[in-house]
């Protein structure tokens, strides 16, 4: 398997840097620590790549705090300098390891997501009908669970440059010892995607399936024979177990196609997909701190406009125009 040698140089250039700044700026511009880098951009540029050269970079201190939407979730957030870092290694690597990662697998990735990721699946469903069946799977904990010395290994089959390794190392290391890499970081979603790319290979090489779609630890396979993929699910545990990762007890399920396909958000099923109850919920919930928030002040007239407009992107992928019209009128029409 080629690896690839001095990508090293290629991080720490004051141009990859400025482009990485410009990447990690966008949507944060008005944050202070953003203005202040922004102020003393040259300067704070040059510092980083003499740190990077020197090999004296350390990765920052992170601060930690819980999202609950759409589900409860630790969020470990660095200084921007050290995102500015982040953005300017994965502009390097990605694109080597993008050329080894399966089509199917949507999840941080580039012209991917989960709109494709649901068309992909349904395109899938219509092609095989109604009589399959599908093995629907879930990771437990996988971000917390991602042994260190697996993932380096994995990206050791890639990249050979010593000192680029190095930095890899101590930012996989940089927030725990021994597993897991923090949600939040921008290396973590390339990380999570280079590790699970090994089940990857195995389900389409080694086990031959032939559906098989994933994005990020929730994975989909279909089948004709339910039997069959009790099978294929019992040889996915083992292998997993080999990455120290298990699937989680009440999320693996095998069922028939025609009941729907339960992903992404949507009830996906051979004519037609629905946006999930959950969804639902989780939009009205949302709507209602957002009307809230704008009656106090709190929210600006252009920023409710950006969350309907966002929300009806989202359903509008779904058979939901009635649902879209019914919503809207409930929650937006007087605001809009």
């Amino acid at each position: 398997m080629k690896t690839y040698k001095n990508l090293f140089q290629n991080v720490c250039t004051f141009r990859t840097l400025n482009d990485a700044y410009m990447k990690a700026r966008k949507g944060k511009h008005s944050r202070p620590e953003v203005v202040k880098f922004t102020y003393y951009l040259e300067r704070e540029l040059f510092i980083l790549e003499k740190e990077l050269k020197n090999e004296t970079y350390k990765t920052g201190r992170y601060r930690r705090f819980i999202i609950y939407e759409p589900k409860k979730r630790e969020i470990s957030a660095l200084p921007f300098r050290d995102r500015v870092v982040q953005h300017g290694i994965c502009a390097v690597i990605e694109p080597i390891f993008e050329k080894q990662f399966i089509s199917d697998s949507y999840a941080c990735r580039k012209n991917k997501g989960t709109h494709a990721g649901v068309a992909k699946l349904q395109k899938f469903i219509q092609g095989t009908g109604n009589s399959y069946y599908a093995l629907k799977c879930d990771i437990s904990k996988y971000f917390s669970s991602i042994n260190h010395d697996v993932l380096k290994k994995a990206v050791r089959r890639k990249i050979s440059d010593i000192r680029l390794l190095n930095l890899l190392d101590e930012i996989i290391v940089s927030a725990s010892y021994g597993k897991g890499v923090p949600i939040g970081n921008l290396t973590s979603q390339l990380f999570a995607n280079i590790y699970l790319n090994q089940l990857d290979e195995y389900v389409k090489y080694t086990l031959g399936v032939k559906y098989y779609l994933r994005y990020m630890d929730d994975f989909i396979i279909l089948h004709e024979s339910k039997e069959h993929l009790h099978e294929i699910k019992d040889k996915i545990r083992n292998f997993l177990a080999s990455l120290f990762l298990t699937t989680h007890p009440t999320k693996t399920n095998i069922f028939p196609v025609s009941t729907g396909v339960d992903f992404l958000g949507y009830r996906i099923f051979v004519t037609h997909r629905l946006a999930r109850k959950s969804t639902v919920k989780r939009f009205i919930r949302n709507a209602k701190g957002q009307i809230r928030n704008y009656e106090k002040g709190f929210v600006s007239y252009e920023k409710m406009i950006e969350f309907c407009n966002s929300w009806t992107a989202y359903l509008s992928h779904g058979n939901t125009y009635l649902l879209k019209n019914s919503l809207y009128n409930r929650y937006f029409k007087n605001v809009a």
